[in-house]
């Protein structure tokens, strides 16, 4: 069957099937739409809830300093150790590896 004989059998359809079709179309791609918006707007709340936190969080930081101490200084007593190292490229290496 080439392209001008499958063109001729669906122009002898009749218009109910040609309706359906249409219609089908229409909804599949309403729905895939509304799909769509439904996945954007669950992320965009969660965005803004998270927003929302971060900056309930930030904003009673200025009143309050006590929510979150700061750390703790290091201690640093003047020890310095130097490390050698070695890089090694096994990638032409034939050996079996464990």
């Amino acid at each position: 069957m080439n392209g001008k004989q499958f063109l001729e059998l669906l122009s002898r359809l009749p218009a109910r099937v040609w309706i359906q079709a249409i219609l089908g179309l229409i909804g599949f791609v309403v729905l895939a739409v509304l799909g769509f918006a439904v996945i954007a707007g669950v992320a965009a709340v969660g965005l803004v809830l998270l927003l929302a936190f971060k900056a309930k969080r930030w904003i009673l930081s200025f009143f309050r300093r006590d929510i979150e101490p700061a750390p703790p200084a290091r201690h640093h007593d003047g020890k310095v150790t130097d490390v050698q190292f070695e890089i090694v490229d096994r990638t032409n290496d034939r050996t079996p590896r464990p």
